[in-house]
């Protein structure tokens, strides 16, 4: 489909509307039916496949140096490193690039750089044995991840209407999900070949983002209402002369309009911006990545049982053959149950309301304390353990299920709010404002999941002491 030039500029205000109108979960199924019958089932598949990948191929690398944190480090070296790692360069990409830096987006070349420096930071892993090595080597790859979310969601808002653009973020969510189960098995798979080869491999991941953006990912303006006569241009494919502070990815709209390279949102644009988000999304997404990490570093590692005996769980002793065996399980359970909430609204489920987008923070954060009570004290009698795999079993999906509805959710109703287009006079800053505003939101999760980093540490410990205080010695023998 050749490469995606940024969003097509508009000749006049009727078309304008077009660009920025919202869109709720009805017109969003009314739109995509009318592209079918138009033909455009193929445009809307080939969208959805990239975003797909885009989210798929941009969190993997996170996932395997995860799964890959006892192979990297030698025995004595915290393996909490790994995670602040994997973490605090993303943190810093999503702070930096929406809140610093001013201007047009250079999408291409953010794409280039995000695919080099996962590159390079895999290479880093694999090639070399020493700790500081391997530590940049994932500081690159975290940072070229966190900076690769911001890019593809602030990309998702060129699409219009904004139904296009919520299909999109629909795709890419369902990706990200499934980013987790193909890193945690890539890694099970490539680990036997050692990290040398088995990272190695891993390292050209990357470069299939920029065959989907060039090859696969349909322009914004193939989407545009094709029944207007109204006239518009594709932005040039040149994308030279571009200041290098993260503007533009393209340098001049239309012939007859002047370039617009000094528009940019002020730190008093960008404050008014976000205001409004700080309670209606961010706080939302914090705590649902605060509250989830949380469980998922501290207290999973807890949740520890004997051994299930083949005469009273056939099935269970199946799948648990050691005591190891139940924090691989947790993750599992989690990580497909993010995979099916992230992927609702791409499976045409509806989207949830602004109003109940709390919701999932306030379940999370009922299940943390059920589970922390469950580990510390025990819920069930001792020789009751298939109770408890239950119990945790049906907890941990419903954790997992709520992550995934808070991060597409979110992400969907950010990406709906386009400006009213009777206000706008301004088309580039209105564009900007847009890109802004779903940028934003990146340093919520990211935030949240750092903060959940250094409580995850002290919980485990204190919930392991209250196990073995009640003769529970189990988290003493890993």
């Amino acid at each position: 489909m050749g490469r995606l030039e940024g969003q097509a500029v508009l000749g006049t205000t009727t078309h304008r509307k077009s660009t920025y109108s919202g869109c709720s979960s009805s017109y969003y199924t009314s739109h995509a039916h009318s592209l079918y019958k138009t033909g455009e089932k193929r445009l809307l598949f080939k969208l959805g496949l990239s975003f797909f990948l885009f989210g798929l191929i941009n969190n993997v690398l996170y996932v395997i140096i995860l799964s890959a944190a006892l192979d990297l480090v030698p025995p004595s070296t915290p393996k909490g490193i790994i995670a602040f790692c994997n973490i605090a360069p993303a943190l810093i990409a999503k702070l930096g690039w929406p809140y610093i830096l001013k201007g047009k987006i250079r999408y291409t070349r953010r794409i280039f750089g995000c695919c080099l420096l996962s590159f390079i930071g895999m290479l880093a892993v694999a090639l070399h044995e020493s700790l500081f090595s391997r530590l940049l080597g994932i500081c690159l790859a975290s940072f070229s991840s966190g900076l690769g979310e911001l890019t593809f969601l602030q990309l998702s808002t060129t699409y219009s209407p904004a139904a296009i653009g919520g299909h999109s973020v629909g795709y890419w969510s369902s990706g990200t999900g499934a980013a987790g189960l193909l890193g945690a098995f890539l890694w099970w798979e490539l680990r036997g070949l050692g990290v040398e080869v088995g990272v190695g491999i891993s390292s050209v991941l990357p470069f299939v983002i920029p065959l989907t953006y060039f090859l696969l990912l349909p322009r914004p303006v193939a989407f545009l209402d094709r029944t207007t006569s109204i006239a518009y241009s594709a932005l040039p494919f040149d994308d030279s002369g571009i200041p290098t502070s993260d503007t533009s990815e393209e340098s001049s709209l239309l012939g007859n309009e002047p370039k617009s390279e000094s528009v940019f949102l002020t730190a008093t644009d960008k404050w008014r911006l976000l205001r409004p988000m700080l309670f209606k999304y961010m706080l939302p997404l914090f705590c649902v990545y605060l509250y989830e990490y949380t469980i998922n570093q501290g207290i999973a590692p807890t949740l520890l049982y004997p051994v299930p005996s083949p005469e009273r769980y056939g099935f269970l002793s199946k799948i648990i053959h050691s005591v190891r065996d139940y924090y691989p399980l947790w993750q599992l359970i989690y990580q497909t149950t993010v995979f099916i909430s992230r992927s609702s609204i791409s499976l045409g489920l509806p989207p949830m309301s602004i109003r109940l987008l709390p919701l999932p923070a306030v379940v999370q954060l009922a299940i943390l304390i059920t589970l922390a009570c469950e580990s510390a004290f025990g819920i069930f009698s001792a020789d009751h353990e298939g109770r408890s795999i239950a119990f945790v079993f049906i907890l941990v999906s419903i954790e997992g299920i709520c992550g995934g509805l808070a991060y597409v959710n979110v992400f969907y109703r950010i990406n709906q709010e386009r400006p009213d287009p009777s206000t706008v006079e301004n088309e580039e800053l209105a564009k900007q404002e847009c890109e802004f505003k779903i940028g934003s939101l990146g340093f919520a999760d990211s935030s949240g999941i750092l903060f959940a980093s250094l409580l995850a540490m002290p919980t485990e410990i204190e919930l392991c002491k209250l196990q073995v205080a009640r003769g529970k010695l189990l988290c003493q023998g890993l």
